[in-house]
Parts: C-alpha cells; sequence; structure tokens
C-alpha cells in the first residue's frame, strides 16, 4: 500500500464512527477509544492501545485547538492503520493547545513501523479539521451513520 492511497476513507469505518458519546474526562475518552477499537479488531489489545494513547498524551496534549483533538499512537502487533472518529456530547478538557475543551475526535492507532503513512493521515485530518463549517457539520451529526458518511464525504 503506497502512502497515497491510505486516505480517512480506507481506514475509517462506520463502526468506528460515534456520534454524542457522553465522557467526562480525557482518560475516560481514550479508555473508550481504546475499549472500540479492540471491540471491532480483537487481535488488538484494549490495555496496549489506551496505555499507548496515555503515553503519547504524556508527551503534549493531541488537542489541537477548537475543540479538536487527534490522539494517536503506535502498536506491537498492529498490521493496519484504524482510525475513530468520536463527537462529544459535552466537551472535556483535553489540555489542548488553546486550553479549550475537546468535543470532536479522530483517533490513529498505527502498526508500530509505519511513520510516512501516520504523517501523511495526520496532515489529512489537520486539513480537514482547519474547516470551522466542516467540523460544525460533523459537531451536528445525529447519529453514527450520518457521521460516518460525513466524514468520508458521501453526505
Amino acid at each position: 500500500m503506497t502512502d497515497s492511497s491510505l486516505t480517512i476513507e480506507a481506514i475509517l469505518t462506520p463502526e468506528l464512527s460515534l456520534s454524542r458519546v457522553t465522557g467526562s474526562s480525557k482518560k475516560r475518552i481514550l479508555e473508550f477509544i481504546a475499549e472500540q477499537v479492540a471491540k471491532n479488531y480483537p487481535e488488538l489489545d484494549e490495555a496496549q492501545i489506551f496505555n499507548n494513547l496515555v503515553s503519547r498524551e504524556r508527551l503534549g496534549s493531541t488537542g489541537i485547538g477548537q475543540g479538536i483533538a487527534i490522539p494517536h499512537c503506535r502498536l506491537e502487533g498492529c498490521s493496519r492503520v484504524v482510525g475513530t472518529l468520536i463527537t462529544l456530547e459535552e466537551g472535556v478538557a483535553f489540555d489542548a493547545i488553546d486550553n479549550q475543551p475537546v468535543d470532536l475526535l479522530f483517533a490513529l492507532i498505527v502498526p508500530k513501523e509505519a511513520t510516512s503513512e501516520h504523517l501523511e493521515l495526520l496532515s489529512q485530518l489537520a486539513e480537514k479539521f482547519n474547516d470551522r463549517q466542516f467540523c460544525d457539520l460533523l459537531r451536528q451529526c445525529p447519529d453514527n451513520g450520518s457521521l460516518y458518511q460525513h466524514m468520508i464525504g458521501q453526505e
């Protein structure tokens, strides 16, 4: 697989597009992400995903501002890039660069050795999330199906 074929559409599934999730804290949200990914990819270890996400957050918050976070980590034994899109019922403190609560997240779990793919996806996400109207549209999605459709551009 070349870098250019690794798109948001290729890594996001309807099952991992979750609208209006309730989360009380950054830690709970990261636990929820790990739980959902492990549920959909049973070969991946939930505790390892959670620990790796937390370790990455310790290096610096993945909250990029304007209510958006892109938590991500590398994972031993992961053979493909996994994306999870979540909107929250209410924003949670995420230590974001602008100190705003986060209510829109796209988590990336990538294979240990994936480097350029990882960076390519982060830049695709940053570009999409730079569009304020697009983000508002995602936040207004009433259900998982519409959230997925909007993210992959099939609304």
